[in-house]
C-alpha cells in the first residue's frame, strides 16, 4: 500500500498545478510539463529530465520489492 501511495502522490499533477504558482516549488510531473512548454520538442532534454524522475521511483521499489512481490503473489490465493 505504501508503494502504491509514494508512486500516486509522485505522479501527481493535478493538484500541484491548481495550488502552486511559483515554478520553484513545482513538483516532477509539473515541471516536466513546464520544461517541455519552455523547450519545445527537444527530445534529448526531455529524456533527460524523466529519467531523473524515474530515479526516486526505482529506489523506491528496489528497496520494497519483496513486499510488493509478496503481496502479488498472495493475492492470488484464495483462503
Amino acid at each position: 500500500m505504501a508503494v502504491f501511495s509514494f508512486l500516486g502522490h509522485w505522479n501527481d499533477f493535478l493538484k500541484p498545478l491548481i495550488f502552486l504558482q511559483t515554478p520553484d516549488r513545482l513538483t516532477l510531473a509539473v515541471g516536466i510539463r513546464w520544461f517541455t512548454g519552455r523547450h519545445g520538442t527537444e527530445f534529448h532534454l526531455m529524456m533527460a529530465a524523466a529519467a531523473v524522475a524515474l530515479v526516486p521511483i526505482i529506489i523506491t521499489f528496489f528497496f520494497a520489492q519483496k513486499q510488493f512481490v509478496r503481496g502479488i503473489a498472495l493475492t492470488g490465493m484464495k483462503g
